[in-house]
């Protein structure tokens, strides 16, 4: 076995021990640091990736849950925006500003420019 793949191996028993969402904060655990995982390309394997992805979803889950099961309304109200479709989520808002001039595309300025030669004169 090689010595990547004993690494590889100590860091996804690590990521899956210590629930680690997030590879920099695997280091603090493993025998060796994140130079020495990214030199030797553990950051771009899919089953690190995977493993990290799980555990992130997870914790948002757990999360989310535990903010519908709140009598908390701040809670409730968060977890619902997360939920929401758009157009539930704009409802929600106190105001809402619709950047897009009510759906229609909006169409920049055209650009000019003026030649001192030229003065006066609009050249496009």
């Amino acid at each position: 076995m090689s010595r990547a793949e004993e690494y590889k191996l100590e860091l996804l028993d690590v990521i899956n021990e210590k629930k680690i969402a997030f590879l920099d904060h695997a280091f603090g655990f493993t025998s060796f640091s994140r130079s020495t995982a990214y030199n030797n390309g553990l950051d771009k394997m899919d089953d690190i990736k995977d493993a990290l992805r799980k555990n992130r979803v997870k914790a948002k889950t757990y999360m989310l849950n535990k903010w519908i099961e709140s009598d908390n309304a701040t809670l409730q109200l968060a977890a619902y925006r997360l939920c929401a479709d758009p157009e539930e989520h704009q409802k929600l808002n106190q105001q809402y500003i619709d950047h897009t001039s009510k759906g229609e595309k909006m169409q920049p300025a055209p650009i000019v420019f003026y030649d001192s030669d030229d003065a006066g004169k609009i050249k496009q």
